[in-house]
């Protein structure tokens, strides 16, 4: 890790995902908008929380649309610009479609920064941009008084692979795809205290590609994908419930964790996101008794590049997760289930 001569986290008030209007905010500013109905060709906008917009261009393509940028979630400029692009690009994964093109949104305080950072990354954009096949085709850049780079994403699917919160089915099995701890990890990094294997192990999550959601969408036992990303894992937990008008049973002791994310959550480290999180939504979420503080904290942790929400038939769960973890993603868990309820989000111990 090549340290830069500023420190670039602490050049922004949060960082990656973290960075998220709450989702109660979120909710507020987008109440009373225009309705998509004069839109017949808009499958996905905005009502049910997807990760995309989806526009059915004819009977075989859609086109699918995202746009994600934040600031620094760590100091090195590459791996910066890497993790900002596989957290952009996953939302196309998440909709089941392929990338096909991107384009840069850079904002930065040149004053600040130095140029050979910015070109790094840049760099480290370009180079998962490479990694996932499709091209940077152009941006936009501004001066900005804290670093911020991200990408506008398109992708293209068949109408049959759009895969959206609103499909899961009652009794489908739920797996995720990669462990959580990112947002614990990087208050650890803020202040200095995270080692360099934990530092490695979330780079490494962070920069794997969630191009398995675009295979996922061949099989019609999976029914509904989205990733985990800035409102935790128990946010879009619920975006899914809310949108599919089911109840999501998670069991906390199954939810894989980085390898360090327990102790540093017991020892105290968290977000300000996490709390914002838990304050939006908590009253949708049904705890166990004695649940601790620390764990709960794990559950509403923002996830930066996390992984995907898998939502599929119950008979094709340990095939699915066998095809999951094939792909690459080894810390790929089932985590529960969805059952006929009330759009809210049961937590078992």
């Amino acid at each position: 890790m090549n340290a830069p001569i500023v420190r670039l986290t602490s050049l922004a008030h949060g960082g990656g995902c973290g960075c998220k209007l709450a989702p109660s905010v979120l909710q507020e500013l987008l109440a009373n908008q225009p309705a998509a109905a004069p839109f017949p060709q808009l499958l996905v906008g905005v009502e049910t929380g997807d990760d995309a917009a989806v526009w059915k261009v004819d009977d075989s393509t859609c086109v699918v649309a995202t746009t994600d940028f934040f600031m620094p979630v760590v100091d090195d400029p590459f791996d910066f610009g890497r993790i900002a692009a596989t957290n952009a690009i996953s939302d196309i994964y998440a909709m089941g479609a392929k990338p096909i093109m991107a384009l840069a949104i850079l904002g930065m305080p040149l004053n600040k920064v130095t140029i050979d950072d910015v070109r790094n990354i840049i760099a480290g954009g370009n180079s998962v941009c490479a990694a996932a096949g499709i091209p940077v085709a152009g941006g936009h850049s501004i001066d900005a008084p804290e670093p911020i780079y991200g990408l506008a994403v398109i992708g293209l699917c068949r109408p049959d692979q759009v895969r959206r919160n609103a499909d899961a089915k009652p009794g489908d099995a739920l797996i995720l795809t990669k462990a959580i701890g990112v947002g614990i990890y990087s208050a650890a990094i803020k202040k200095g205290d995270l080692p360099g294997e934990g530092y490695a192990e979330m780079v490494a999550s962070t920069t794997q590609l969630n191009r398995i959601g675009s295979e996922l969408a061949n099989d019609e036992a999976v029914h509904a994908i989205t990733d985990v990303t800035g409102f935790g894992l128990l946010g879009h937990a619920l975006e899914l419930a809310r949108g599919s008008k089911l109840t999501v049973a998670l069991k906390a002791g199954d939810v894989p964790l980085f390898t360090q994310a327990a102790r540093l959550a017991q020892q105290g480290y968290v977000t300000g996101a996490s709390t914002r999180n838990w304050a939006s939504y908590g009253d949708a979420i049904r705890l166990p008794a004695g649940l601790p503080d620390w764990q709960r904290n794990l559950l509403v942790d923002p996830q930066t590049s996390g992984g995907l929400l898998v939502s599929c038939a119950a008979d094709h769960a340990q095939a699915t997760l066998e095809t999951i973890q094939r792909a690459g993603y080894s810390a790929a868990r089932i985590i529960g289930h969805t059952v006929t309820g009330p759009a809210e989000v049961r937590v078992i111990a």
